[in-house]
């Protein structure tokens, strides 16, 4: 779906939930000034919606180096599964082509917009105006689409030109496809849905239901998910069930770097079982910072205060770090990770 087409879906549904729409529903309320100022932060490909403000290209490699280069690399080419924003000229028409800024994203005000609504990745919208317009001469700088003294400002946006610019076209299948679009059949329908049958196959020693399971199966079973129960109940009084609860949720902002539980594998982040007591830089074949090896090495141990303190700041509490993620804000949200984290240190 084109940006124009998104734009004008979503005015269509702001104009469904406008004050009228609200008060005849009795949903909800006007939004303030205030909350539509917060979110109106889209810029158009013509340059309208963007602030003041202006970065040059080298201070823009110092910044995209500190916030960006941890997944990005410090020259745009991408580090690990992170993608690549450079590179990829000429081979939109190659069996594997190349999809960067440089060689298939038609507008600048997509790579602005993007950058200023989602980077740095965990830390979104905490870039001001000057790094936003500093990082995107940059990463234009990579793709050899401005010369090194190239300053990038609300003046100078309409200046470059995007090589892909021609290679899109409007989605008008809300008009062409029209056609295919049938009304919902929205009568004699079922009054209710119920279960009629289960299935129970025939031969499995775990299901109650089969006649011919075999008791000493069943009761070995039985005795086996007794001592996983017990050990469990044991576990689960040293913690606290509804704190480990919260660090679940919290811990969605960590799940793209970070793995726990059966089965998990290091991806950008290390895997996190048994990473308390542990010390730091502990697991075998992930390639850390040299600073967390060196405390690591010192004697340095991942207890509730070094967790706590690394999750609100990690930039301080380890110099240098690979993570970019700028930390934890709320007290409650630390300590309910810390309590997540522990969960899993058996």
């Amino acid at each position: 779906m084109s940006k124009y087409l998104k734009l004008t879906v979503a005015a269509l549904a702001l104009a469904a939930a406008s004050p009228a729409a609200a008060e005849k529903l009795g949903l909800g309320r006007a939004a303030t000034e205030a909350e539509v100022a917060a979110w109106d932060i889209d810029i158009h490909p013509d340059g309208s919606g963007l602030p003041a403000g202006s970065g040059d290209v080298w201070t823009g490699e110092e910044v995209f180096a500190e916030k960006c280069g941890v997944c990005h690399g410090d020259f745009a080419e991408g580090v690990g599964n992170w993608p690549k924003l450079a590179g990829g000229a000429g081979t939109l028409d190659h069996k594997d082509p190349l999809k960067t800024v440089g060689s298939y994203w038609p507008y600048l005000s997509t790579t602005w917009d993007y950058v200023n609504r989602s980077m740095p990745f965990g830390a979104a919208q905490t870039l001001s105006p000057d790094e936003v317009y500093a990082i995107v001469a940059y990463i234009l700088f990579s793709n050899d689409l401005v010369d090194d003294d190239f300053v990038l400002s609300k003046e100078t946006f309409m200046d470059v030109e995007m090589p892909n610019a021609g290679g899109f076209i409007i989605d008008d299948r809300r008009t062409s496809e029209a056609h295919f679009v049938r009304e919902p059949c929205m009568s004699d329908c079922k009054d209710s849905v119920a279960i009629t049958k289960t299935v129970v196959f025939k031969g499995d020693p775990n299901s109650p239901d089969d006649p011919d399971a075999a008791p000493a199966a069943t009761e070995a079973a039985e005795v086996e998910e007794a001592a996983v129960e017990a050990e469990a109940v044991v576990q689960e009084a040293a913690l606290d069930p509804e704190l480990v609860k919260d660090g679940e949720k919290v811990f969605k902002k960590c799940k793209a770097c970070h793995q726990v539980g059966e089965g998990a594998k290091n991806k950008t982040g290390p895997v996190l079982n048994g990473v308390f007591g542990a010390p730091l830089g502990h697991i075998e074949g992930f390639k850390y910072s040299k600073t967390m090896a060196e405390m690591g090495e010192s004697g340095v141990v991942w207890d509730e205060a070094n967790m706590a303190a690394f999750l609100t700041k990690p930039k301080e509490f380890v110099k240098k770090t690979k993570m970019s993620f700028a930390g934890l804000k709320k007290d409650s949200e630390i300590a309910a990770v810390v309590e997540y984290l522990k969960s899993f240190s058996n």
